[in-house]
């Protein structure tokens, strides 16, 4: 009898066998925007993925706006908060699970045109129940960072 994968090992396995092909991180994108519906509302292409890293882009439209003409606080924090848990999570123990518990983000200057949110997590080496704190920075096509998301996820065994 075969052992089901983890979401953890789902997630690094869709995106290894995806990845690398001709429109594997496109599809890959749209597939995670399907099975999480609310971070598909940015429509997010996830650029990178790698243990304690993600990289995620964000096209600019109508629908993420707000009424200065600027791409909307809450689309920004949710683009930061989806590199920060896509970050830690590829790097996770195969036997744990993380949850957000606290999120904040600070809006350093208006957000126009492709932004781009980098994020570097810390190592999670066991399953052992512990918060973890992480950063993502979204910046915009001229390298300016525009956003600054911080969020801590608790991360403990997965039941």
């Amino acid at each position: 009898m075969t052992e089901s994968k983890t979401p953890v090992e789902r997630l690094r396995s869709t995106w290894q066998s995806l990845s690398p092909r001709p429109g594997g991180k496109f599809l890959f994108s749209k597939l995670f925007g399907r099975f999480i519906p609310y971070s598909g509302t940015v429509r997010p292409e996830i650029l990178e993925l790698a243990p304690g890293r993600a990289v995620i882009g964000m096209t600019d439209r109508r629908a993420v706006r707000n009424h200065l003409d600027s791409v909307h606080a809450v689309a920004l924090a949710n683009l930061g908060e989806m590199s920060t848990g896509l970050a830690l999570g590829f790097g996770m123990p195969a036997d744990s699970r993380s949850i957000l518990v606290r999120l904040s983000c600070e809006y350093l200057k208006k957000a126009r045109g492709r932004l781009i949110a980098t994020c570097d997590a810390p190592a999670v080496a066991t399953a052992e129940a512990r918060d973890y704190e992480v950063v993502s920075l979204i910046r915009d096509e001229k390298g300016d960072t525009v956003a600054r998301a911080t969020a801590v996820w608790k991360v403990g065994p997965s039941r």
